[in-house]
Order: structure tokens, then sequence, then C-alpha cells
């Protein structure tokens, strides 16, 4: 994988020079000896036990954690342990240094530990609020937020009362915080809800079409002439969707994996129905491109419907649509549209050629990942929303997160959990999720979108059947299948 490739011979060498750093670990408010059992390589942390990790996790009077760390090991911790544990322990530790500050000389400190709390809380909140749909999780998250208002008033005399303005911040917090976590909780709640209604056996498609339509029916260039609108319409559909996807869905698919390694069943697995309903778009498009070239009854109009889907591919690599982009090539390059010869002789498939090359599997996409980084690199620069928009194919970014998982060990030989590791895989889904947040800079067409999204769709059967119809079998495996498919159409009838 070339782009971690580099990252992970220098920083997952076998030979690394691993040290203890404990001004890099050390942390105020009476530092338990897990928390000092952290191991850093040049200021980085590299390793550490699980309750070291946690104990870092955990903000004391005179440390705060990284805010990429707090992302980083929030995400990876629920390979280790589901949330709400996570959440548990967390509050055990922070009523563990709560009861040695009001018994010691630093309780005038309590409400600025308090404050700090919350914080943590509210940037758990923020990035994964769907931890909380679990009772158990809002339970431990409302039993922190108690204890932590405890401290919101003075409750000794040594203390200086605060000015009336400043009394109740922390319970203010909290409550704020509750109420947007509720709000987005709501929101997902929704979601789900109508996603199930609009849910079908086809996912965001109308009927598989067994034969061929009218041909007075409607096709897409009678929709839509332009393959740059096209694009820009497909990349509305590919934002919107990806945009439902959030960081532990990605990471489900580690979890998930783990548990099929190990024999075990999740009970869990309906968190990665936003990545089979995009996925499933990948392979809907596919098919109603092959739909579009294999319903034309004439060969001039099917060599017009095949330029115009490379040129929408094209349209779509310029934006940085390249899920998209990979979507039309695959359709095209199914069999019963590749095998359309005498239409493919007629198309100039020059551009053809090129977008191939850019999609080129050999090298591990070598030459996809190089435009897939200067459309990264475009992005960071950007001066307009439209140089933003980078839509990896996401099939290949799966793989590659599933890829960084498997070829690196979760523990070392120590037992120690491997944080290198999820450093890297964090840091690629963080980016992957600065993508999906990109705001469409095109004008929705809802005429277009509604075709893209309900038209019907050939079956794989119905598709070799137009194919076979539109240019007769040419060796004997072809005559053997139309020969077998035709058999199947008497059959029915």
């Amino acid at each position: 994988m070339p782009q971690t490739s580099v990252v992970f011979s220098s920083i997952l060498g076998p030979n690394c020079n691993r040290q203890v750093q404990p001004g890099m670990g050390e942390r105020g408010g009476g530092a338990s000896s897990g928390s000092r059992d952290l191991i850093f390589q040049e200021g980085r942390l590299i390793s550490g036990s699980l309750e070291a990790l946690m104990e870092h996790l955990v903000p004391t009077v005179d440390y705060y954690p990284d805010r990429t760390y707090i992302f980083t090991f929030l995400l990876s911790s629920r390979v280790f342990m589901p949330p709400h544990d996570l959440l548990a322990r967390v509050g055990q530790i922070c009523l563990e240094q709560r009861q040695q500050l009001e018994a010691g000389p630093e309780k005038a400190k309590l409400k600025s530990f308090s404050t700090k709390i919350v914080q943590l809380l509210k940037e758990w909140t923020e990035a994964f609020p769907y931890d909380f749909q679990d009772e158990k999780a809002m339970a431990e998250l409302k039993a922190i937020a108690h204890r932590v208002t405890q401290c919101d008033e003075p409750s000794s005399t040594l203390m200086k009362p605060s000015p009336p303005q400043e009394n109740g911040t922390v319970k203010k917090a909290i409550a704020q915080m509750i109420q947007s976590l509720l709000l987005s909780l709501a929101a997902r709640s929704q979601l789900q809800e109508l996603r199930e209604k609009l849910r079908s056996p086809v996912v965001d498609k109308g009927p598989i079409l067994k034969a061929k339509p009218p041909a007075a029916q409607k096709d897409i260039l009678g929709v839509c002439s332009d393959p740059l609108v096209l694009a820009q319409q497909l990349t509305h559909v590919e934002l919107e969707r990806v945009s439902s996807i959030r960081p532990e869905d990605l990471m489900q698919i580690i979890s998930h994996m783990d548990s099929l390694d190990n024999h075990r069943c999740r009970g869990d697995m309906t968190k990665t129905y936003s990545l089979e309903a995009y996925d499933n778009w990948f392979n809907c498009l596919s098919m109603l491109v092959a739909t579009e070239v294999c319903r034309v009854v004439k060969k001039k109009h099917r060599t017009r419907m095949l330029e115009f889907f490379i040129d929408v591919a094209r349209e779509c690599f310029n934006i940085g649509n390249f899920n998209s982009m990979m979507a039309i090539i695959s359709g095209m390059n199914l069999s019963p549209v590749a095998r359309l010869k005498k239409t493919w002789s007629k198309v100039k498939t020059a551009k053809f050629d090129v977008l191939e090359h850019h999609m080129d599997p050999s090298s591990n996409f070598c030459n996809y990942r190089t435009a897939l980084q200067g459309a990264t690199q475009r992005s960071q620069t950007a001066n307009s929303s439209r140089e933003k928009i980078v839509i990896p194919v996401f099939n290949l970014f799966v793989k590659d997160i599933y890829f960084l998982h498997k070829i690196h060990t979760n523990h070392l030989p120590d037992g120690h959990i491997n944080f290198k590791k999820f450093w890297e895989i964090s840091r690629q889904i963080h980016e992957f999720m600065t993508w999906t947040q990109v705001e469409c800079p095109f004008e929705k067409d809802k005429k277009i979108q509604s075709y893209l999204l309900t038209a019907p769709i050939y079956s794989e059967e119905a598709l070799f059947i137009a194919s076979f119809e539109s240019e007769g079998p040419e060796n004997h495996m072809e005559k053997d299948s139309w020969k077998a498919l035709r058999t199947t159409l008497l059959n029915r009838a």
C-alpha cells in the first residue's frame, strides 16, 4: 500500500528504539504506576497497557490530553472494549482523582478539574455521539455528570466564593452538552427510520427488469445529455451518502473481522448499515450504466451511450469523484457490455484508455493512488469549494484500513497495545471524514437525481439477454450461455 508503506517501514520496524519518557507521559495530580507504563519514541506515544492508555485519556489538575490522542484512543478502544465499559472506567478514574483532591492540599483546584472532565466528555459526545445510543453508556455519562456537578459550588470555607456569574458554569456546560447529544441521537434515529421505510431489495433503485423496456421509455440521455452536469449530480449523491458514515462505522470493520477470526458473532453489526448502503450505491450505479448501454437497440445509439459515459467518468475524475468514476468504468467492463465488440469498434476509446490507466489495478492501484494524492493536495490548498472535493474509491479505502489492521498486531510481545498502528488507522479515517464533510457546491437537479436513484435496472440475466439480442454469440461458450438463457425464458413462458 504505497501511501502507508513508507510510514510503517519507519515506525513499525522490529528494531525501533523504544524508550520511556517520563516528561511526555507525566500527569499531574498523583500519577499512578499505570500512567507511567507508556512508551514514547521521539516524543510520540507508540505503546502502552490498556489501563495506562485509559489513564492517559483522563485529565488531571495539571494535564489535559491532546485532541488527536482523544480521537485516536476513543476510536481504537472499541477494538478492545465496548464504549460503555470505557466510560465506566473513566468515571472510576475521575472519582479516584476527585477523592485525592478533596483529601489533599489542592482542594481549591477541584472546580478546575471538573471543568476539564466536562470538556473531555463534550469532545467524546461530539466526536462519537452514537456511542451513547447504548443505555449503559448514557447511564454512565449521567453518573459522571452528577458527580462532577457536586464540585460546581464551593463546599469549604477554605475555598473563596466564586462571583455569581461563575456559579453553576459546570452545570450549564453539562446541560448544553447533553442537550446537543440528545439532538444528535434524535436526528440519527429519524434518519434510520427513514432508511428502513425506503429500504428495498435493490437498495436505492427501481424495479429490476427481466427484459427490455418499451423503446419509448426514457433513457439517461433523455434526462441529461451534458456529461459535466451528470458528473456533478453523481457527486451530489456520493456526498449525501458518504456523509452518513461515522468514524466508528469504519472501525467496526476491524471489530467485525476480529470476531469472524475468533468465530464469535457480534450483535451490534447493524451499525454497518451506512457502509452497506454506500457500497450498494456503487453496485447500483455500475448496473445502471450497463443497463443504459445494453437496453439500446441500435448500434449507433449504443456507441453514443458508451461515449457519453466515458465523458461522464472523465468529468468525475476532474471533480475528484473517484468512486463514481470507478463505478462507471466497472459498469462498462461488465461482461454483457464488454462483449459488444461491434459497438466498441465504433467508439473513440482514447479517453477510455486514459481512464482505465488511472484505475489500473497493477502495483496495488498505484496510478489511482497518485491521482488521489494529487486531489488531496489540491483540497488542502483549495480556494473554492469545488477544489475541496475528494471522494475516494470506497472499496479500496476499506481494504486499505483492513490491510493495516491485518499486517500489524494489536499487541506487542510485551503485552502492550501497539498504538503506532492505531495512530495510522486513525489518521486515515480522520482524513476520510474530512472529505465527507465537504458541502457539495453544485446545484441539485431533482429530475436527474430522481432518475439516478429510481430508474429500473436489469438483472444480470437480463443484461446478458439484451447483450446477445444486440450482438449474437461469437464463440462456443457464448453460444452455450445464450442457449441456456433461451431455455430459461421458454420454461418461464
